[in-house]
């Protein structure tokens, strides 16, 4: 499992204009080929039941709301900003626990 905040990262210059800033949350090499590029919205109290996948990486970037992701029987939080990678195998389930609707873009890699 890798969990990043953006909170946390440095910001570097974009190649093509140094005066352009980015937070790299992953890089070339972290992850293998993608499966899909989603968003999904999760009203109060809404969860995604706990599974794994054998051969799929799945990557949630939180834009906005509060919730929880439990991997592998351990709580991370949800928050804006927050990226977590959760490997195949890894059992994990979403679930909102805020008062707002959460909203997280994802996707898969195999």
């Amino acid at each position: 499992m890798k969990f990043t905040s953006l909170h946390d990262l440095a910001s570097e210059s974009v190649v093509h204009n140094p005066a352009i800033k980015k937070k790299v949350m992953l890089r070339r090499g972290d992850l293998p080929h993608l499966t899909n590029f989603s968003q999904a919205r999760f009203a109060p109290g809404q969860s995604a039941p706990s599974h794994a996948h054998d051969d799929m990486y799945e990557v949630f970037f939180v834009e906005s709301g509060s919730g929880k992701i439990c991997i592998d029987g351990e709580d991370y939080p949800l928050l804006p900003g927050n990226c977590v990678a959760v490997e195949p195998g890894e059992f994990h389930e979403v679930r909102n626990d805020g008062e707002e609707e959460l909203i997280l873009t994802y996707f898969g890699l195999q």
